[in-house]
């Protein structure tokens, strides 16, 4: 199948730029989000980003213009009827998730195919809401979405060969370098690093050090470009939470348990650079 339109559903940071990429690659994009403000903000911030690059000549005038007429917004999801792949960027929860793709089954034609940019959660029981579980498939970006090269693509088990190799096609055309990974929590990237920035959690919690020495030993001793504190900070406290807790209620294994660090950021709302304030304060 020849995706030619894609929906984007979600215009916070993730779905933003996955439509921004989108744009760029010369597909028809429709970008949805059924709070107003926030589709208002994320045109505003493609607008941005594309003055940006015709002020450092990364791209022309007449491209930017072009862009411009690739992008509908909408905030009913009834828009959706025409495209040829949706990918879903709302909220980390699987039963908010499961409801969007019952209800986006229902609008979209029957050959689309649906895609959720979920980081850890089951592709196989979203896909079973739908009317097409083998014309779903997890797509997973990372942030910055513009600048990071890696998409997982996660099928489910009864996602057809066709649904995921079209979808490495599209990751491909839009820049990407996809990997393959079969269905299990976390998939690659977030099995390994989430429970990395949990026990630099546990470490600051248990008063080893401080957290900037938390950092600066990881980036220092590891070569890693960002410490797990900052990390987390800007992945989003919540997310890594929750994502911890997915672990630990799948595998029953104590060694994925959640730091009670990240817990009590939470409960204060201090969520990391989204609200200027995690483990470090951007307020200032």
């Amino acid at each position: 199948m020849e995706i030619k339109k894609v929906g984007v559903l979600g215009a916070g940071t993730m779905g933003a730029g996955i439509a921004q990429v989108c744009i760029q690659a010369g597909y028809n994009v429709v970008l949805i989000d059924i709070v107003p403000g926030i589709v208002d903000k994320a045109l505003a911030g493609l607008d941005k980003a594309w003055a940006k690059a015709i002020e450092k000549g990364k791209a022309t005038a007449e491209a930017v213009a072009n862009y411009k007429t690739l992008v509908t917004t909408s905030t009913d999801v009834n828009d959706f009827k025409d495209v040829d792949l949706v990918i879903e960027a709302i909220v980390e929860n699987i039963d908010v998730k499961k409801k969007a793709h019952k209800q986006l089954g229902e609008i979209c034609k029957p050959e689309a195919i649906l895609a959720s940019n979920t980081s850890a959660l089951s592709i196989t029981e979203i896909a079973a809401a739908t009317n097409r579980p083998d014309k779903f498939v997890g797509m997973h970006f990372f942030n910055p979405v513009v600048v990071m090269k890696l998409v997982e693509v996660i099928p489910g088990i009864v996602t057809a060969d066709e649904t995921t190799q079209t979808v490495l096609e599209v990751a491909r055309k839009i820049g990407k370098d996809p990997v393959l990974a079969k269905e299990s929590p976390g998939f690659i990237v977030n099995r390994i690093l989430v429970p990395y920035m949990n026990e630099a959690a546990n470490v600051y919690q248990e008063g080893i050090a401080t957290l900037e020495e938390i950092d600066k030993a990881m980036k220092l001793g590891a070569g890693m470009p960002m410490g797990p504190l900052e990390l987390a900070d800007m992945v989003g406290i919540d997310i890594v939470l929750a994502v911890c807790e997915f672990f630990y209620n799948e595998f029953g294994d104590s060694k994925y348990r959640p730091s009670l660090a990240f817990k009590q950021k939470v409960r204060a709302g201090h969520l990391g650079r989204k609200t200027g304030k995690g483990f470090y304060d951007y307020s200032k």
